[in-house]
């Protein structure tokens, strides 16, 4: 009876939540946050929810998931991302008895150097900016199908010579029949605020209400998934069209992320995806050029596991992402 209320209780907190923080995204800051963590999920449109697969890089996308993951597990991501710009992720999990996994990482995105002018032109010398983010959670096993997550994260942000700090927790439940094959997920990622803001205005942190699906099949090597995300924001006005009137089926497909793996064998996956807002807006731009697509693929050993994935975040150039995992 105490798991069901718990979970009822996490289910009420995600619903909720939807009434007091839809808002546009140009009103929000720290979007390094909505990156991809892991090569697999990136591989399946960027942002995967409902995959258990013994990933620690996953906590990012759900703290529930962390109950699916091996204890001592350390994980290590990088990403290259547009001109100059680099990113990558480290995370642990651990064991809590016989339903806990504790769970800590840490995010970062570095825009290397560039040259500070004033409003008048003249040169102020060289400035370097980065975002950065430290984070730990709980995940819980309420019943044998059913578990639920938390993770707490420090924010923080410095271009030149403004800075920012903020506070802030995802919200994670998962249902995973594993006779089904069937993964059910809901996140509520980035709550809270700024301690303190770049300026004299405080901006907001950008929520991201989730669900997500994996289905996998039990006479077929393939698992299909399917990510709704930005489950708060449905105005025609926030998102970019170049002047176009948005249709209501795109409004629709811009929450929409489908994410196909082929299975072969235990050890090895093939995933592709598609995000159809990334290929929406980069088209919207002037040119598309493929991007939305993402393809990727990993092996799975027993005390280590590696994972490449390709996609477009920008039409200038091309994003590749790394993940490794060792158990000790």
């Amino acid at each position: 009876m105490r798991t069901k209320k718990v979970f009822l209780a996490l289910i009420i907190t995600l619903c909720g939540i939807t009434q007091a923080v839809a808002q546009s995204e140009s009103a929000s800051v720290f979007h390094f946050l909505k990156l991809p963590t892991s090569a697999h999920a990136m591989a399946l449109g960027g942002t995967n929810i409902s995959i258990n697969d013994d990933d620690a890089s996953l906590l990012f996308q759900n703290p529930a998931l962390m109950s699916n993951m091996s204890s001592k597990s350390i994980n290590l991501s990088f990403l290259t991302y547009m001109q100059g710009c680099k990113a990558g992720n480290a995370s642990w999990t651990m064991a809590h008895g016989q339903r806990g996994t504790w769970g800590v990482g840490a995010q970062f995105l570095g825009y290397g150097s560039m040259r500070g002018m004033s409003v008048d032109e003249v040169e102020m010398g060289d400035f370097s900016a980065l975002d950065m983010a430290i984070s730990g959670g709980y995940a819980y096993t309420l019943t044998e199908q059913i578990s639920g997550g938390a993770i707490g994260k420090f924010i923080y942000s410095k271009y030149g010579s403004y800075n920012s700090i903020a506070l802030a927790v995802d919200l994670g439940v998962n249902y995973w029949n594993e006779d089904w094959g069937l993964s059910i997920s809901a996140v509520a990622a980035n709550l809270g605020g700024q301690v303190k803001a770049f300026g004299d205005t405080r901006e907001r942190l950008p929520f991201d209400l989730r669900l997500g699906i994996s289905q996998q099949f039990a006479r077929a090597p393939i698992r299909i998934n399917v990510t709704f995300v930005d489950l708060t924001r449905w105005r025609r006005e926030d998102y970019y069209t170049a002047g176009e009137e948005i249709s209501g089926g795109r409004l629709f497909t811009n929450h929409l992320i489908l994410g196909l793996d082929v299975l072969p064998i235990d050890l090895f996956y093939v995933s592709v995806g598609y995000n159809f807002r990334r290929a929406f807006e980069l088209k919207a731009a002037g040119s598309s050029h493929a991007a939305g697509l993402c393809v990727g693929a990993g092996v799975n050993l027993k005390k280590f596991s590696i994972g490449l994935s390709y996609a477009k975040y920008h039409v200038s150039m091309p994003a590749f992402m790394i993940t490794a995992q060792y158990h000790l």
